[in-house]
């Protein structure tokens, strides 16, 4: 099996905290070329939820074999091992430290599936070992270590792809170009949203032992350390602030993503936030279960409502983003877009564009992101959900939280990635990480 050989040219630099996410990638970036017999080798850290779901759609693509995975509950490892060998016909080599798979020479990609809290740190270790990364969203559970991600992929000239797949999605790029077509008329107010219906209360439940098979001060990792609960732990995890952020940075990522591409427009002059456990005041989550998000753009505002235990939400969708402009609305999600004209005086103010479904032939998103990410290993031109995009939004969605948290309206100042005049709120923009887990350093 020959080795890929590598040309390397001069890749631009870019500022971590740029908004240069949103441009076309560089053409002059460094390019990788692969022979007609190589062997593209996958390695996945977290492969409980997401990260399993992402080996599968890497394991569609010829050539590539996933050769070692890791993951701190031995039961979760073992399941995973034997799908992936009746996949690719062929047993990976199992961890229970990340960090041996990051030392393997021969590995090069890497798949963060982990929880949030856990994405920065192998994430930065594989781009200084070498490897091309593709990493779960939200990028992170802070705005420091977003910064810090970026700067080690532009550092070390690493190809990183986000899993923001919804970038790879044909009907939502449609309705983008739909919007900045300016037939929608002046954008006056921007709508996400989020309502899960299909989750309920999380009763609180007494701490115990960890399982058998599972290594939980390593789950933990930097975040505080605490007694086991079933429900900080696995896919509940996002509801504590230790390990994530919520819907806000759960499912925010996703739509205020689009938000903000549609309108081409990344950083608010303000931010306010209010909500609370309105549904289920005493059962065991942190986050909220109900919130609302205001982002003041000086021209538009763009508002998030995120919502559990119930399904009805805007248009009568439980998930969207909704563009209102004085002409009609154009409203998106996962199922497709449709505009709705405004009607004054009895006369539409635009044409109606029926609901336009996302086409199944097309393709699922996800296997879109990942040969999109295959591809650009080969270009090193940057990917759909580059870096920088998915920090961006990590940020984004952590300034909604953090005025949540403070109780008050906050000012963001982008060039400093500091609050104004705000030392509480600057305090939560940092990562706080239990000894002896350490930030990285870039």
């Amino acid at each position: 099996m020959k080795r890929r050989r590598f040309i390397k040219g001069t890749a631009a630099t870019v500022a971590g905290t740029s908004l240069l996410p949103f441009l076309p990638a560089s053409s002059q970036a460094a390019t990788r070329i692969f022979g007609a017999n190589d062997r593209i080798n996958v390695a996945a850290i977290g492969v409980n939820g997401m990260g399993m779901s992402d080996l599968k759609s890497f394991l569609r693509n010829d050539g590539v074999e996933c050769v070692a995975i890791a993951d701190v509950d031995r039961n979760v490892l073992e399941k995973r091992a034997a799908e992936t060998e009746e996949l690719q016909g062929k047993k990976p080599k199992l961890y229970d430290d990340y960090r041996e798979i990051i030392d393997r020479k021969d590995v090069d990609v890497i798949i963060i599936g982990t929880p949030d809290h856990w994405h920065c740190m192998p994430m930065v270790e594989a781009c200084q070992a070498g490897k091309d990364v593709y990493v779960e969203k939200p990028i992170a559970n802070s705005i420091e270590e977003c910064n810090i991600m970026v700067e080690a992929a532009r550092k070390y000239e690493r190809v990183v792809q986000v899993g923001q797949w919804q970038r790879s999605d044909p009907h939502w790029q449609d309705a983008v170009d739909f919007v900045r077509s300016g037939k929608l008329g002046k954008i006056r107010t921007v709508k996400a949203w989020i309502y899960v219906g299909w989750k309920g209360e999380l009763p609180v439940m007494a701490d115990e032992a960890a399982p058998e098979g599972v290594d939980y001060d390593f789950w933990l990792g930097p975040a505080t350390k605490r007694p086991f609960n079933i429900y900080r732990f696995h896919w509940h995890f996002r509801w504590f602030w230790d390990y994530a952020g919520g819907l806000m940075t759960d499912w925010g990522v996703h739509l205020l993503d689009y938000a903000l591409y549609g309108m081409n427009q990344y950083v608010p002059n303000s931010v306010m936030s209010s909500g609370g456990k309105f549904a289920y005041p005493s059962d065991a989550r942190e986050t909220p279960d109900t919130q609302y998000a205001v982002y003041d753009f000086n021209d538009f505002g763009l508002l998030w409502e995120s919502s559990i235990g119930i399904a009805g939400g805007n248009y009568g969708r439980g998930h969207g983003v909704a563009f209102l402009g004085n002409n009609g609305t154009l409203v998106v999600n996962r199922a497709g877009w449709e505009v709705i004209p405004e009607v004054i005086g009895g006369e539409k103010m635009m044409e109606e564009v029926p609901l336009i479904k996302r086409n199944p032939e097309a393709g699922s998103g996800l296997d879109h992101h990942v040969h999109n990410f295959l591809d650009c290993m080969k270009t090193r031109e940057k990917p759909k959900a580059d870096v920088e995009i998915g920090a961006h939004i990590a940020r984004f969605a952590q300034l909604g939280n953090i005025a949540y948290r403070t109780g008050r309206k906050v000012y963001w100042n982008h060039e400093k990635q500091q609050f104004i005049n705000d030392d509480k709120a600057n305090e939560m923009v940092k990562a706080h990480y239990r000894a002896p887990w350490k930030l990285p350093v870039v």
